[in-house]
């Protein structure tokens, strides 16, 4: 996959030897054109949809005045994510993942370059934003389990881990910047921000067009049930698998007191606007320094465990930013908590990548795509009801015990995975025949 010489082709496992020092690990890896050409890409698309996000947000609020409406703006893009995610994945394994990124790239750039004409020219009102909006999110539906299945075919196995940590810190920085630099865009007017997203969306389309890819060819399956569910049945059938999934779904599920910032920000820390701005900010800077620690230094011996305490980490940051009444206290239980997410993001998702075999990533990538939005989602609608019931500190305080009673009942459950050493174990893992 490196550009240059027609013949040099990487899979998993085929990159030149690197140093065994962390240091000389991680210069290895950025020298890698493909590796950096890939995050790059992924950088300069969170950057445009963070950037997106602000400013339907503002322009759609400003058109209707109505809470219901910032509603259906996340509405109409996950609903394309819950039904397409099977598909997609299906797609993702049956043709080139390259091709597939970059036509549902070049679509999305497409859909928001026409958000910026039409807003430009003063034709965009709030059906048009929506749907807009719903091919964007058909186009993120179909792109993702394809995007997540390419990375482990450009760096060496034992570099995953330290990859998805690299990759991830662009990510973060998108988070953290591309918010603000989206709201300081907007002052000169949507278009000017859309027109900027669709531009960061270009710049990944050519990179994606240029990464230089191959994806191991496996025998053509006839469409059906069996092999569209495969990746379900492949996740069943591997207890390590399920088990760091399901992990992810109801930790998620039950620690969302992010969602419930503004409630804190203004009722029991009593700060403004600025300090509203500050706990949003620290989990993804927690999350940008633990990633660039990781990409550093990877984690080497005792994953599970590792992961359990970083997912019990995220639980006790949970209520201690429950039961704080000072600014400072909770800013640093939400740095803890990003920080500790991103440990048990990075271990989680390297984790499956490793233990699926190539053929199979599509299927399990888009399975994993339900259980991803679906928490996010309902993570959020979750504490919100039950900030209703018994108030935004029982709230977030119930999000953490729960987190933590899910460790406990997950390390019985899951006991090889309580038991795992490292990330990549057994290359018999690859060799299985799949499910589908």
């Amino acid at each position: 996959m490196k550009r240059g010489r027609p013949s040099r082709r990487v899979t998993i496992g085929e990159n030149a030897s690197v140093s065994p020092t962390n240091d000389d690990r991680r210069i290895a890896l950025l020298r890698q054109r493909p590796f950096v050409q890939f995050a790059v890409a992924s950088a300069a698309a969170s950057f445009a949809f963070q950037m997106m996000s602000v400013a339907v947000g503002w322009q759609v609020y400003a058109l209707t005045h109505r809470a219901f409406d910032l509603g259906l703006v996340g509405l109409v893009q996950f609903v394309p994510s819950l039904l397409l995610a099977l598909p997609a994945g299906h797609w993702a394994d049956r043709f080139d993942r390259r091709r597939i990124v970059l036509v549902a790239q070049v679509v999305a750039t497409l859909a928001i370059a026409a958000m910026a004409w039409l807003s430009g020219a003063g034709h965009l009102d709030e059906r048009g934003i929506f749907g807009l909006l719903f091919v964007v999110g058909v186009a993120l539906a179909i792109e993702w389990p394809a995007e997540s299945s390419i990375l482990p075919a450009l760096v060496p196995v034992a570099d995953l881990s330290r990859a998805m940590a690299l990759s991830s810190s662009g990510r973060q920085a998108a988070t953290i910047v591309g918010p603000a630099l989206g709201g300081l865009l907007y002052l000169a007017g949507p278009a000017t921000v859309y027109a900027v997203a669709a531009g960061l969306l270009a710049l990944s389309v050519v990179l994606i067009a240029t990464l230089r890819y191959r994806q191991v060819r496996v025998p053509q399956e006839p469409v059906t049930l069996k092999t569209v569910f495969a990746g379900a049945a492949f996740i069943k059938s591997h207890p390590d698998v399920l088990g760091v999934i399901s992990l992810d779904l109801f930790a998620v599920l039950l620690g969302g007191a992010t969602a419930l910032l503004p409630i804190f920000a203004s009722d029991i820390l009593h700060t403004n606007t600025i300090g509203l701005g500050v706990l949003r900010a620290a989990p993804a800077v927690g999350a940008l320094l633990m990633s660039l620690a990781l990409a550093r230094r990877s984690i080497e011996s005792r994953v599970g465990l590792t992961m359990f305490g970083a997912v019990a980490g995220f639980g006790v940051g949970t209520l201690v930013f429950a039961f704080s009444t000072t600014l400072w206290l909770s800013v640093l239980a939400l740095f803890a908590l990003g920080a500790f997410d991103m440990v048990s993001v990075v271990i989680r998702s390297a984790l499956v990548q490793l233990d699926t075999p190539d053929a199979m990533r599509g299927r399990v990538n888009g399975v994993n795509a339900i259980f991803i939005n679906t928490s996010n989602q309902l993570g959020e609608f979750e504490s919100g009801l039950l900030a209703s019931w018994v108030g935004a500190v029982g709230a977030a305080a119930i999000g953490g015990i729960g987190t933590l009673a899910v460790v406990a009942v997950w390390m019985l459950l899951f006991p090889s995975l309580r038991r795992r050493q490292r990330l990549h174990e057994a290359d018999e893992m690859r060799s299985r025949p799949s499910p589908g």
